[in-house]
Formats: structure tokens, C-alpha cells, sequence
């Protein structure tokens, strides 16, 4: 059987406000971003690399490290609260135009750094080998449960989640004691095209999980997340893809 084809699309607007220019910031002498073009195209997974942005210095960025911009997004789907189906349509209509069609997907966001070639292809090959599944996620465990979250009403605590047995509220229980819980991180997410179009959501109904390892998970998305991330491949440079291209010109 014929192996499915695949896109990875890089969403990198321009208008962060937690961090500015976050997604073309230099972390080890290269723009973010550069290190998911680099593990997606070394990945071997995805027939082409398309940056999704509104910027066309970013776009140039992106063009420099390997990945192709062959539109720009429209200002009104690159909001602060513009959702993920909006580009993503945008995207794969742009490709339909020049008549490249992908059987799948997948969302590979910059400030994902330490997911490499090899977690995108672990990820692929779980996605394929599941049967009947709309869509991937990337998750971890997570760190903070919900069962011991709180909403606030008029000064009264109310338990977030009302699921817990009464004999033994998850409040006042050990972590270890409670269900597995996990929450999904901003690494990857695969799906196929045909959710787009037919379901107009980015995910589906069934979602199949995709446990990251280490670091593969890490969102740098805030200047205490800069700070650490600098450290980090401070003392351990190889934790990045290795970026083959010169530093961006600008960035030097």
C-alpha cells in the first residue's frame, strides 16, 4: 500500500505579546524556528515544510533555514485568539491553488525546540498504525492534577472536577492515588486532511495519544521558559537538531 503523503505546517505569526518576536528569537545563534524546520525536513516525513505567518520577514527567515512560504496569512487569522482551523484551512487551500494535495498534516509549532527528526518519525509511525484514528496529539502527564483544582464563586471553593468518590475527595488525596490525567502539549499534532475539509476541526473525533519523552514536550513560550532553555543548551548543545544553514544574516 501506498504510504500516505504529508505536510508539516509551521505556524509563526508575529504578534506575540508574552514574548516579542518569540518564534524568530535566537536561541543558539539560530531563530527558534529554525530547529523544527530542521527536524522536519530531517524527519523525512513531509513531502514539503510550509511556514504559515503574516510576516514577510518571517517568511524569509524560514525560506533561509528550508521551508517554503508560499502565501502570507491574512491579518484577520492571526489574532491573538484566531484559532488553529482558520490557518490551517488557509494553508491547505493556498497549496490546493498550486495544486499540491496532502493526504495529512501535521502542526509543528517553533517554540517546540527540543522535538526532533525522531520524535516526528516515532509519532508518524504511531499515527499510522492507528486504526481508525482521526488525528494525533502530543501529551504528558500531568504535573499539576485537575482533581485537586478549584473554581471560585462569590468566595466559595467548588471543586473543579465533581467526578471524585465522596469516601475520598482527590482534595485531600496522595497524587500517587489518583487517576492518570494528562494534558496535551504544544510538540505536534497530526491528522488527516479529510477532518479539515469534512469536520472543519483541526482534530476530529478520535484522537489517538502521543506520549513525548524528556524534553520533547517543552513549550518555550515566556521569559522564564528563555531563561531556562538558554541553560539548558548551554550545558548540552545537542539537545537541538542540528541547524545546517549559516546563522539568518540579520541575526548574526
Amino acid at each position: 500500500m501506498k504510504a500516505p503523503t504529508a505536510v508539516g505546517l509551521v505556524p509563526a505569526r508575529s504578534g506575540s505579546k508574552r514574548v516579542p518576536g518569540k518564534n524568530i528569537r535566537v536561541l543558539a545563534g539560530h531563530p527558534v524556528l529554525a530547529y523544527t524546520i530542521a527536524a522536519a525536513r530531517v524527519s523525512g516525513v513531509f513531502g514539503k515544510v510550509v511556514i504559515s505567518t503574516d510576516d514577510e520577514h518571517y517568511a524569509a527567515v524560514a525560506k533561509h533555514y528550508g521551508a517554503e512560504a508560499p502565501f502570507l496569512r491574512p491579518a484577520g487569522i492571526a489574532g491573538d485568539v484566531s484559532p488553529d482551523i482558520e490557518w490551517v484551512e488557509h494553508a491547505l487551500a493556498e497549496l490546493e491553488k498550486k495544486g499540491e494535495r496532502y493526504d495529512c498534516f501535521s502542526i509543528l509549532r517553533p517554540t517546540s525546540p527540543f522535538r526532533r527528526a525522531a520524535t516526528i518519525r516515532r509519532a508518524w509511525e504511531t499515527f499510522l498504525a492507528a486504526d481508525g484514528a482521526d488525528s494525533l496529539r502530543a501529551v504528558e502527564k500531568c504535573k499539576q492534577h485537575p482533581g485537586k483544582m478549584w473554581v471560585v464563586r462569590n468566595d466559595r471553593m467548588h471543586p473543579l472536577l465533581p467526578l471524585s468518590p465522596g469516601e475520598q475527595p482527590w482534595h485531600s488525596s496522595p497524587y500517587q492515588a489518583l487517576p492518570e490525567v494528562y494534558v496535551q502539549n504544544a510538540s505536534l499534532e497530526i491528522a488527516w486532511t479529510r477532518v479539515v475539509v469534512e469536520q472543519h476541526t483541526i482534530a476530529g473525533v478520535t484522537l489517538v495519544p502521543f506520549f513525548t519523552e524528556g524534553l520533547e514536550g517543552v513549550d518555550v513560550n515566556d521569559e522564564r521558559d528563555w531563561d531556562w532553555a538558554e541553560r539548558m543548551v548551554a550545558r548540552d548543545p545537542g539537545l537541538l537538531e542540528r541547524v545546517q544553514e549559516p546563522a539568518f544574516a540579520t541575526m548574526q
